[in-house]
């Protein structure tokens, strides 16, 4: 997808599903996937079983980047049978792996990891802190939750950018003034700025709503990206309206965006755009990244949408060479059994 030139990409510990597909990292596969085929024999145990192989597989990958990915899968769809994998990462050397075990534990929530959060309330890492700090407040101390407001004037783009992400998640639309003050604040930089942007849409504050139009209006297909899931953050009938108009989108990573964010909101009229995926190659003579990409796309879609006629390709997905697809199809089974 097109990016901005000039623009400086801010770092940060909020690592989004599958995000070493954004950047060049070593041990991805070296071609392009074939064009999938559809399966519908397969049962949904035996996909389940597949699954918890990958994400079991991936919490004990060399790739730190596999290990948030198969964390935030494990934290989203609440597994707890996958847990005390996580609990394991607490521990971890890298920073990003313990930020996002802390916030699985959260999510999920698991109180059996409890006394393992408290070295990481003074973590050499304010980013970690910050998560351990929320993972506490969603088991019932909230005031740890007073460290991620406090974070906020935090001058590391990394830590602000953060502890809005935090603020969204936890749900207090007591928060918006924390966050309306620093996306407007001089200090704060673009992704701080739209990181607030999303957590007020997360907290449902249709005051958003014009500034999400405009950015899914821009030229950069990045920008339309992030501005549709924070419209599917936020929601509303008019949010969805908006969606829905993406699906025309010239670029395909944001059709399928925007059909995955309508699934999210149990609205179905992306599936054509994604099914288009399989049933016209649409990943033929894209390069290895733009496949992987693509592909990874799709199967969090299929997640969230949940038709038969998408979910009949989970199947060859999970088997992808590239192990962030595999990743991805595992997290869409999860979701499948969910329902």
């Amino acid at each position: 997808m097109e990016n901005k030139p000039g623009r400086k990409a801010v770092p940060t510990y909020r690592i989004l599903l599958f995000a070493c597909l954004a950047v060049s990292i070593s041990g991805c596969g070296d071609t392009s996937p074939p064009l999938l085929s559809a399966d519908p024999s397969t049962k949904v145990g035996a996909l389940e079983q597949e699954a918890l192989q990958i994400i079991q597989q991936a919490l004990a990958d060399p790739d730190a980047v596999a290990r948030v990915n198969a964390i935030e899968v494990v934290g989203t769809t609440g597994r707890i049978d996958l847990m005390p994998g996580v609990q394991r990462l607490l521990q971890d050397p890298i920073v990003p792996v313990r930020y996002a075990s802390c916030l699985a534990v959260g999510d999920v929530p698991y109180a059996s990891a409890q006394r393992m959060l408290y070295p990481l309330l003074q973590d050499r890492d304010s980013n970690v802190i910050i998560a351990a700090s929320y993972a506490m407040g969603r088991l019932g101390a909230t005031q740890y939750l007073e460290v991620i407001r406090e974070a906020i004037n935090n001058q590391d783009q990394e830590v602000r950018a953060n502890a809005a992400f935090l603020l969204g998640k936890i749900g207090d639309r007591g928060a918006l003034k924390l966050l309306k003050w620093v996306q407007e604040d001089k200090h704060s930089s673009d992704k701080v700025r739209f990181q607030a942007l999303e957590a007020r849409a997360k907290l449902g504050d249709e005051d958003v709503l014009q500034r999400l139009w405009a950015i899914v209006l821009s030229a950069f297909a990045d920008d339309r990206v992030m501005g549709i899931r924070a419209l599917g953050a936020l929601g509303t009938r008019k949010a969805q309206e908006i969606l829905v108009t993406k699906l025309d989108d010239p670029v395909l990573e944001v059709r399928v965006v925007a059909a995955e964010q309508l699934g999210m909101l149990r609205d179905a009229t992306g599936e054509p755009e994604v099914l288009d995926v399989f049933e016209k190659n649409l990943t033929a003579g894209m390069n290895r990244v733009a496949a992987e990409r693509v592909n990874v796309m799709v199967a969090l879609a299929i997640g969230h949408i949940g038709t038969p006629a998408l979910t009949k390709y989970l199947p060859q997905l999970l088997k992808n060479e590239s192990k962030y697809v595999r990743i991805a199809a595992a997290k869409a089974v999860f979701q499948s059994k969910m329902r």
